[in-house]
């Protein structure tokens, strides 16, 4: 079974555009999501998921000059987008990331991975995540979102409304009628800040990010800790 992380990035975010190449303590923050996502175990493979714009073309030579795996479709059927990435590289697990999480960690998409795999194996799971404080203790931007490929084609086949093309998996969260949903705490209780937003949406988030005394193998705990140590001073 080949697990197959696929990043969701592009360089026409309305609310911080060109965010993906911003300058993040010396490197661009597509550079942050490849790398941290690397770290995970558990994963067989990656792949960035670009839109095939103009615009992106720059994205696109800057992660094919660094090696790393790019899949170009389009720009607002993000679902098909993503899809597609995934069907290039033979995925029968996917793990959907945002680039818009430079502090996400590997070891925090193998713990994800084993949750869906234990939970999927017992009848009580088909989609899951950990990305965002919903139902959960974890800070916003740590986690991943999770899905078998039989389960992504049928949200690909089914979806019609534009909000569920453009965002991706949310035609499954959004139907928890048809699909069983979960989600789970972080094993490390010192994790347990769902208060915490660790993710990039604005150039506030760009800024308070850069102001912290981060690097590329930073890892949760010290996050929670120079996030908590911000917020208290």
């Amino acid at each position: 079974m080949k697990t197959v992380i696929v990043i969701q990035a592009r360089l026409g975010s309305s609310r911080l555009p060109c965010k993906t190449l911003l300058n993040l303590r010396g490197l661009p923050v597509i550079d942050w999501v490849v790398e941290r996502c690397g770290r995970s175990e558990l994963a067989d493979d990656l792949v960035v998921a670009l839109p095939d714009t103009r615009r992106d073309e720059v994205l696109a030579r800057h992660l094919q000059a660094r090696g790393v795996n790019i899949f170009r479709g389009s720009e607002q059927d993000v679902l098909s987008r993503m899809h597609g990435a995934a069907a290039a590289h033979g995925a029968d697990l996917v793990v959907r990331v945002c680039a818009d999480n430079p502090l996400i960690w590997g070891g925090e998409i193998d713990n994800l991975i084993r949750f869906y795999l234990r939970e999927n194996a017992a009848g009580n799971c088909d989609y899951a995540y950990n990305h965002i404080p919903r139902n959960n203790l974890y800070p916003d931007g740590l986690g991943a979102e999770i899905v078998s490929f039989g389960l992504f084609t049928r949200a690909l086949r089914e979806a019609t409304l534009p909000a569920h093309r453009e965002h991706c998996l949310s035609y499954i969260v959004d139907n928890p009628d048809l699909f069983k949903i979960r989600t789970f705490d972080p094993l490390d209780p010192a994790l347990h800040h769902p208060e915490l937003k660790l993710d990039m949406d604005t150039a506030d988030d760009f800024i308070n990010l850069s102001l912290l005394d981060i690097r590329p193998d930073i890892t949760p705990r010290e996050i929670v800790a120079l996030f908590r140590q911000t917020l208290t001073s």
